[in-house]
C-alpha cells in the first residue's frame, strides 16, 4: 500500500508544468520525513481530486482537474489548481481546499500557507471593497494625513454611559475614528442598541465642538442574522460604518455581512481577532498575507495589518508585504506570488496594538499617509 501510494502521491507533482492564467496558485512552506515528491504530492493530491488510496471510480476528466506541483526549492513547493475545482463567489470552499484536510496530513510535519494567487475570474465572482482608500477619505474629506484612530479601555466593563463620555472626549481631543473592540458585542452592562443610540448623540455634539468628521466603527460580530439586524439598527442611526471580527465569524458570514453592508452604504472595518492561533507559527497554519489578500478580495475596506512597533508581534518585513498587497494593483515581487487584483479597490490598513504617541513618527515613515494609526 505504501509503495502505491507514493506512486499516486508522485502523479501530482510535475515540474514541466506552466501554470495558465486561470490557474489558482497556492505556495507553501513545508518539513518532512518523506520523500520530498512524496509529501508535496499528497498535498496537492488531498486538496485537490485525490485520497489515501487507489481509486477505481477516477475518470480521464477527474485527471484532468488534478492540482499540480509544479516548483520545487528547498522546503517551498508550488502547487498550481485549475479554476474548475472551485465554486465562483465561495470563499469557505476555496479555504476547505487549499487549507482544508492537509494540514493535519502524516506526509508533511509542518505546512504553512504563505501566499496565494487568484485568477482574475475568481477574483470578479466576489463584491471586493465599495469604499476602499478612497471612499473612507472621502467620508472625512481628509486626503493628506494618516487617520487617528481610539480604542475605548477598558475594552470591557465600563456601563454605556462611561464608555460614551470617554468617546466623546476623545473626539473633541482630535480624534477622527473611536471603535468598539474585539469582544465587546452586546453585553448587560454595555447593550448595542442603547451603545448606538447615545454614541450617534455624542458623536454630533463632537462634530458640532470641533466642526470635524468623527466617525464610529460598531462591532456588530454575532450569529449571522443577528450581524445584519445590527448593521441596519446602525444605518438606520446615521452611522457610517461597522466593525467585525472576520475570523471568528467566518469568510461564509462574513460575505453575507459585507453584502448587507454595502446595500446599506456602510463601509466595513475588519478586525482581525484570533489570527495569531493561524499565523504566528512560522512553520505552520497560515500566513497573515493570505488572510488580508481574501479579506480585499471578498470586500472589507480596512484591516488590521500589524503595526511593527506596539504590543503585538509583526515584523516590518511582513506588515510591508500586506501592506502592499492590499493597496496595489499589481504584486510582482521576489519571494511573493505574481498577483494583478483586476482593478479591485484598495483596502485602508490599519496599525494597531499598544500605540502611542511616541511612535506615530516611525509609524509615518513606515505606512507613508495612507494608513489609520489606531491607538
Amino acid at each position: 500500500m505504501c509503495g502505491r501510494m507514493k506512486k499516486i502521491y508522485k502523479e501530482f507533482v510535475d515540474l514541466s508544468y506552466q501554470p495558465s492564467e486561470s490557474d489558482i496558485v497556492c505556495l507553501f512552506k513545508f518539513s518532512t520525513k518523506k520523500e520530498i515528491e512524496e509529501a508535496v504530492g499528497a498535498i496537492a493530491a488531498e486538496s485537490s481530486t485525490g485520497t489515501w488510496t487507489e481509486l477505481t471510480t477516477e475518470t480521464k476528466e477527474a485527471i484532468k482537474k488534478r492540482a499540480k506541483v509544479f516548483e520545487i526549492k528547498k522546503n517551498i513547493a508550488k502547487i498550481a489548481y485549475p479554476i474548475e475545482l472551485f465554486e465562483l463567489g465561495n470563499m469557505p470552499q476555496l479555504l476547505s481546499s487549499i487549507a482544508g484536510n492537509i494540514f493535519g496530513m502524516k506526509e508533511v510535519e509542518t505546512l504553512r500557507l504563505e501566499d496565494v494567487s487568484l485568477p482574475k475570474e475568481y477574483i470578479k465572482s466576489f463584491k471586493g471593497p465599495k469604499f476602499g482608500i478612497n471612499g473612507v477619505r472621502k467620508i472625512f474629506d481628509v486626503w493628506d494625513r494618516p487617520l487617528l484612530g481610539a480604542i475605548i479601555k477598558p475594552k470591557l466593563g465600563l456601563t454605556t454611559e462611561a464608555h460614551v463620555k470617554v468617546a466623546k472626549e476623545e473626539w473633541i481631543g482630535g480624534v477622527d475614528i473611536i471603535k468598539d473592540d474585539e469582544n465587546l458585542t452586546n453585553q448587560r452592562f454595555n447593550t448595542f442598541k442603547k451603545r448606538v443610540e447615545l454614541i450617534m448623540k455624542a458623536k454630533k455634539e463632537a462634530e458640532r465642538i470641533t466642526g470635524e468628521k468623527k466617525v464610529y466603527l460598531f462591532n456588530v460580530t454575532a450569529e449571522a442574522n443577528e450581524m445584519l439586524r445590527r448593521a441596519k439598527l446602525v444605518r438606520d442611526a446615521g452611522g457610517e460604518y461597522i466593525m467585525v471580527d472576520i475570523l471568528t465569524v467566518g469568510f461564509s458570514a462574513l460575505q453575507t455581512l459585507i453584502e448587507e453592508a454595502q446595500r446599506l452604504n456602510l463601509a466595513v472595518h475588519a478586525h482581525r481577532a484570533m489570527h495569531a492561533a493561524l499565523t504566528r507559527n512560522k512553520k505552520h497554519g497560515i500566513s497573515m498575507l493570505v488572510i488580508a489578500k481574501l479579506a480585499r478580495v471578498v470586500g472589507v475596506d480596512q484591516i488590521h495589518v500589524g503595526a511593527v512597533f506596539g504590543k503585538m508581534e509583526s515584523s516590518y518585513k511582513e506588515v510591508m508585504q500586506i501592506v502592499k498587497e492590499i493597496k496595489n494593483e499589481e504584486i510582482n515581487e521576489k519571494n511573493l506570488l505574481y498577483q494583478k487584483w483586476f482593478g479591485t479597490k484598495q483596502v485602508f490598513p490599519v496599525a494597531s496594538g499598544g500605540l502611542h504617541p511616541g511612535v506615530v513618527d516611525k509609524l509615518y515613515e513606515v505606512f507613508g499617509k495612507d494608513v489609520i494609526i489606531q491607538a
